[in-house]
């Protein structure tokens, strides 16, 4: 089996949640598995080993779980990019829409500089908005995006569009349509 399909079948669906008509991708059961936590690190490992990361941006808070053994296997640092008010000052910060209004992210003044090559991560991509406010953020910061490593793609919702304008590396290890 390939690592989507071992994502695939960890990978809990629930049906009608958060609300009818939702096909809920629950990746907590990836995390009860130490080889399927290291498969998913070494196959972002291998899509950017050669790419000059020098920071993984960890997305609050499920960024924050793979994000530092990916750090640690491309000899980078590790930033947490955080939801508003969680981090002491000063900060970067962003705001970006959601389906049922606004959030907004933060990042820690001087986590980033030039010269800096960052790997954006988080579990999943949706519809883009809070991946296009990272990345935003990072490149508001001096720095350049490598690209984006994320568990879960849902293909059908756009959000890979968002983030080209920052990179077309783009890898998730499991795609779902909805």
């Amino acid at each position: 089996m390939n690592i989507e399909q071992k994502l695939k079948s960890a990978i809990r669906i629930v049906k009608d949640f958060p609300k009818p008509g939702i096909s809920f991708k629950d990746v907590t059961p990836i995390f009860l598995s130490p080889t399927l936590m290291r498969e998913s690190v070494s196959a972002w490992v291998r899509e950017f080993k050669d790419a000059g990361v020098t920071k993984v941006v960890g997305v609050e808070s499920r960024g924050f779980l793979l994000g530092p053994a990916l750090a640690m296997e491309l000899d980078a640092g590790f930033v947490l990019l955080r939801k508003k008010g969680k981090l002491p000052g000063p900060n970067l910060n962003a705001s970006y829409d959601l389906e049922y209004g606004s959030a907004e992210l933060e990042i820690p003044v001087g986590a980033l500089g030039d010269g800096d090559t960052v790997l954006l991560h988080d579990d999943l991509l949706a519809t883009g908005g809070t991946a296009a406010a990272a990345a935003g953020l990072c490149v508001r910061s001096g720095a350049r995006l490598a690209g984006f490593a994320f568990l879960v793609h849902l293909t059908e919702l756009g959000g890979a569009e968002k983030l080209l304008p920052f990179s077309t590396k783009i890898h998730a290890l499991a795609q779902y349509p909805l």
